[in-house]
């Protein structure tokens, strides 16, 4: 999410250059579809842009080559992370999979569209858009189109000549690979995960940094107007200082997620009791087991919630168990739990034991299928090649 923001803001310098969408995934990759990098225009060291569409292996070369890709419009090309020593091939990315990458120019109405979606949706604002992807196949020739729907599928951009069916029949699930037919992107521009930090302490700060790299919206609020100020907290979207309990001024949904660290114990016991019956995603409250508990015990009275209904919903103590000591260590076990939970996961490892390493070999074969002297990348083939 946070490319998302760093591309919005290059094309609002008006720096924009050729925007580079993962459009299609196959086998292993870094990134997955719908991860975009933007060139900036007139560089001049040929290599400044946005986002990623790799873990490091293919931008170096994407952002050199991207402006003469779209010489002639746009265009997808693919690439393949797989290694095969008996092919001539300069560099493989040593991944093991392929990747379809959508070159366009910045300036049409087709990225200015998309360009807007994207910095609406980091305002909260939804939408699907669906790209037909250019290819010059010669049984089934397809031009470059674009459309935007709203959260409600109201059409509020169209490239011209797509029609209603099209859109329908874009939209119609796809048997083999979810959303996207051959020769369409669908995708959905979800708002980022919001975060409400309740308490602008000294410790709430490398909370609100680490959320804000993973490109969360991060709203912080505090009773003490001293602690709750913008300059404290630069990388937050919004800042106030506001009377524990407030939530109407927050707009708390059941799909943002809360860390409560006041460390003052009325006014966690107020925002508790006003938070709970929202029952946001995650909800964390920082505190020793005992002060949780007297908090809990007092919300549950309050709120009028059963006392089994309130842990259910919350996070106490808050953080995965990581270890260590001070601010920035609590910061990051508390937004890893987060993250967990927002995104569905249980945090768990996932090391390789010998009975994985094993069967991965077993399965993928040996080293030959990777490079051996270094990470770059393939050379791209054509569309026709993708199929």
């Amino acid at each position: 999410m946070i490319e998302r923001r760093q591309i919005v803001d290059l094309a609002k310098r008006g720096e924009a250059g050729v925007l580079v969408t993962l459009v299609r995934a196959e086998g292993s990759s870094y990134r997955r579809p719908g991860a975009r990098l933007l060139t900036q225009a007139a560089a001049l060291s040929g290599e400044s842009y946005a986002g990623t569409i790799s873990g490091g292996c293919l931008e170096s070369e994407v952002v050199k080559k991207a402006t003469w890709k779209v010489r002639s419009g746009p265009v997808v090309e693919q690439y393949s992370t797989l290694f095969d020593d008996t092919a001539e091939i300069p560099y493989g990315l040593g991944c093991g999979g392929v990747v379809d990458l959508l070159f366009e120019a910045s300036g049409t109405p087709e990225f200015d569209a998309l360009l807007r979606a994207l910095e609406a949706s980091l305002h909260g604002t939804a939408s699907t858009v669906i790209t037909w992807l250019p290819n010059a196949l010669p049984e089934s020739p397809s031009p470059f189109a674009r459309a935007i729907l709203s959260p409600t599928g109201v059409v509020v951009f169209t490239s011209p000549g797509i029609s209603a069916a099209e859109i329908r029949t874009a939209l119609a699930p796809q048997p083999l690979n979810g959303d996207s037919s051959p020769h369409t992107f669908v995708e959905h521009l979800e708002p980022p995960q919001r975060l409400i930090v309740l308490g602008a302490g000294d410790d709430a700060r490398p909370l609100v940094s680490m959320a804000a790299l993973l490109g969360w919206s991060v709203l912080v609020a505090d009773g003490r107007a001293q602690l709750a100020r913008p300059e404290r907290f630069p990388e937050a979207q919004q800042v106030i200082a506001l009377p524990p309990g407030q939530t109407a001024a927050l707009e708390l949904t059941s799909s943002d997620a809360v860390v409560l660290m006041t460390h003052s114990y009325e006014q966690d016991r107020d925002w508790l009791a006003a938070v709970l019956p929202v029952a946001p995603k995650y909800f964390g409250v920082l505190g020793a087991r005992h002060r949780s508990s007297l908090l809990v015990a007092e919300a549950a009275a309050i709120s009028g919630l059963p006392l089994t209904t309130c842990c259910e919903r919350i996070f106490a103590p808050v953080g995965l168990d990581l270890g260590g000591d001070g601010p920035e260590a609590i910061a990051l076990a508390v937004v890893s739990e987060a993250h967990a939970r927002c995104m569905g996961r249980l945090g768990a490892s996932l090391r390789l034991s010998a009975a994985d390493v094993s069967a991965q070999i077993q399965r993928g074969g040996g080293p030959s299928r990777y490079p051996q002297a270094r990470c770059g990348f393939d050379t791209a083939v054509s569309v026709e090649a993708a199929g």
